[in-house]
């Protein structure tokens, strides 16, 4: 990914192997990613877009530019009709969704026969803070948390589209977040300071601040265990969220993203 500015690369799982090299031009810098449907929806930083690519196609079916600095990361909705990302760079949270528009009036203030609402995209944007990056979503989908480099945590009611709460967590250079399984706790990494923050999301107060390592990249698996690639450090840290305790550190050059597959 993001090789030459215009790349997504694609591995046998099987083989490890490469087995396609997707040309986003004239996307550029294509860095978050969701697969859904045969379709793989990007974020693409360089041209300020959400590409969505067609796998069968073999093309970008779809492109809904946000407008904004950095498009970085992307989640998408479980009925696909409404896509968040974080846009570092300008300090927004994008909220697209796709809708049904009533028909346009007209300067003439008389609708034109057979005039009928249509379906269309519209982006709803949220201010969230200059370098709002990692960001999760509740299991409900009605609330997202973001993590900034300052130190800030900043929590979005989904439904009323605004601001909720600010926590000052005083610690710097935080990349990425998680909210657990079972919706009770905000797993939160630094970069900077090697801290693990666990907040309980209903009281927005810390739980536990451990040490594990420059954390970039977060997953949780089904089995409530934490995986954090930690790239300066050259390792993934493991924890044991029902204890809050690390139980295993994996050896890797300069692990970043992370998550788990499930192969034949």
């Amino acid at each position: 990914m993001n090789a030459g500015g215009h790349e997504i690369n694609v591995i046998n799982l099987q083989t490890l192997e490469p087995e396609q090299t997707i040309n986003t031009s004239p996307f550029t810098i294509p860095h978050g990613l969701v697969f859904r449907n045969d379709s793989l929806w990007y974020t693409a930083q360089g041209s300020k877009n959400v590409v969505v690519y067609d796998l069968k196609q073999n093309g970008p079916v779809k492109a809904l530019g946000t407008g904004q600095d950095f498009t970085h990361l992307i989640y998408l909705t479980k009925n696909g009709k409404t896509f968040y990302t974080t846009n570092v760079e300008s300090g927004t949270l994008s909220i697209y969704e796709n809708k049904e528009i009533p028909p346009y009036m007209p300067p003439t203030g008389v609708l034109p026969a057979g005039a009928k609402p249509r379906n269309d995209w519209r982006q709803t944007l949220v201010d969230v803070g200059l370098g709002a990056e990692g960001f999760d979503v509740s299991r409900d989908e009605k609330e997202l948390w973001t993590a900034r480099p300052d130190g800030t945590i900043v929590i979005v009611d989904l439904e009323k589209k605004q601001f909720k709460h600010k926590i000052h967590t005083e610690v710097q250079g935080l990349p990425r977040l998680k909210i657990t399984q079972d919706g009770k706790t905000v797993c939160i990494v630094s970069v900077k300071t090697g801290d693990l923050l666990f907040y309980n999301r209903k009281t927005l107060k810390l739980e536990k601040r451990m040490q594990v390592g420059q954390g970039a990249g977060i997953y949780i698996d089904s089995n409530n265990r934490m995986f954090i690639s930690c790239t300066p450090n050259n390792y993934v840290s493991v924890i044991d969220l029902l204890t809050q305790k690390e139980i295993k550190r994996l050896p890797m050059e300069r692990p970043d993203g992370i998550t788990s597959v499930t192969t034949p």
